[in-house]
């Protein structure tokens, strides 16, 4: 495929706006970008290289003139979208969690699982930015010693929350500062200066869906289906830029200079002795450091890693896997 025309659903939001930046920066082979959004954001602008681009309407008829279309406008939008503009011939990419969980969609890492996308349907779907940064991690780790049990605590940054997110941040920050905090809207406790450690809807069994999403996404992306894994996420008052401290439990017994090795040579992972969200911002790579065994198991070790959520946790994920498709093309 040369030539690509290319449309990016929701080219207003963060990841959306982190699409079009990318295609530009990786020289992706377009030779047509379109942005489209809901119709309150019709008339307005998105830059795209050196151009501003006009935000069109999202509508079932823009697919037969793409070739490609990159989703990131939320579930329902997807869900109303994706698999017709898949079944007219449109390559879809859903950064949603609409389809994560489908077993006809493939659920990709292109470094970790590509041979996935083999009879994708045009219908491929973007992990949880959470389960990206956290899988890239603990992929090479799985395919040398073999990945049995997880315990995983996340550190979300606030703009994981959107833009509102991060205004609360600012805002709560401000006023704990001048005395004077508004009360929490997006997160269910102040942020600024503490962390809140409850992402998600809260299930019946005390856990949260995002919790759950760690579990089942990381089984579906390295192929175990009964993968023991158990997960806290915590927002905490940083910009961008999502922390996990995985801890693993494996087959085999592990030796860390072979762990760190492949961790080393993975693609898309670089090793960082301290590693931290202000490092991995506006990153590629995922920064992984602090690795240790653990005392009193000699088949388990536990690490810190950090990416950036917006890039590789959406965006770039997301663009990785057309270009790989491109390519075989």
């Amino acid at each position: 495929m040369s030539g690509v025309r290319v449309g990016v659903i929701g080219a207003t939001g963060a990841v959306g706006r982190e699409l079009l930046a990318l295609i530009g920066e990786r020289q992706f082979p377009a030779r047509e970008v379109r942005a489209f959004a809901s119709e309150r954001s019709a008339g307005t602008t998105v830059s795209f290289a050196d151009e501003e681009l006009d935000v069109e309407v999202v509508s079932p008829a823009v697919f037969k003139d793409l070739d490609v279309a990159l989703f990131s406008a939320g579930a329902d939008v997807s869900r109303a979208l994706a698999r017709d503009a898949a079944a007219s011939g449109c390559l879809v990419v859903d950064n949603s969690s609409a389809f994560r969980m489908d077993d006809d969609v493939p659920l990709v890492v292109p470094e970790i699982n590509a041979r996935a996308l083999e009879g994708h349907g045009n219908l491929i779907a973007n992990p949880n930015c959470t389960t990206i940064v956290n899988a890239m991690a603990v992929a090479p780790l799985h395919d040398a010693f073999g990945l049995r049990r997880m315990v995983v605590a996340s550190y979300q940054a606030a703009s994981g929350a959107g833009a509102a997110g991060l205004a609360e941040l600012w805002s709560g920050t401000r006023g704990y500062l001048a005395g004077d905090e508004p009360a929490p809207e997006v997160f269910a406790a102040p942020l600024a200066f503490n962390v809140v450690p409850r992402i998600g809807v809260p299930l019946e069994d005390g856990g949260t869906d995002e919790e759950a999403k760690m579990g089942r996404e990381t089984r579906k992306i390295l192929g175990i289906p009964d993968l023991e894994v158990v997960c806290t996420c915590v927002r905490v008052p940083v910009a961008r830029a999502h922390g996990v401290a995985p801890t693993l439990w494996f087959d085999h017994p592990v030796d860390l200079a072979r762990a760190r090795l492949a961790l080393e040579e993975a693609e898309g992972v670089r090793w960082d002795e301290l590693p931290t969200p202000r490092a991995a911002s506006g990153k590629d790579d995922v920064l992984v450091g602090r690795l240790r065994a653990v005392p009193f198991e000699e088949r388990a070790l536990t690490l810190f890693a950090v990416g950036d959520q917006v890039r590789k946790g959406a965006a770039l994920n997301a663009l990785q896997i057309v270009e790989r498709l491109v390519t075989h093309r």
